[in-house]
């Protein structure tokens, strides 16, 4: 019986799975954005400061 059940219910979890695809890439996206955004930022900025540049001695 159990295995009928879980027959029945493949359609839809297949429509779900490819609708949780989408959120987990759209996640994945906006986690890329907002993780590298920053950090590029801040390396501007301390470019721009000239953090990055060798002292002169």
């Amino acid at each position: 019986m159990k295995k009928k059940k879980s027959k029945k219910i493949q359609p839809k979890s297949n429509k779900n799975n490819q609708e949780l695809g989408q959120t987990k890439n759209s996640a994945k996206l906006v986690l890329f954005i907002f993780g590298l955004g920053p950090i590029i930022g801040i390396t501007i900025f301390l470019y721009s400061k000239g953090f990055f540049n060798s002292p002169n001695m």
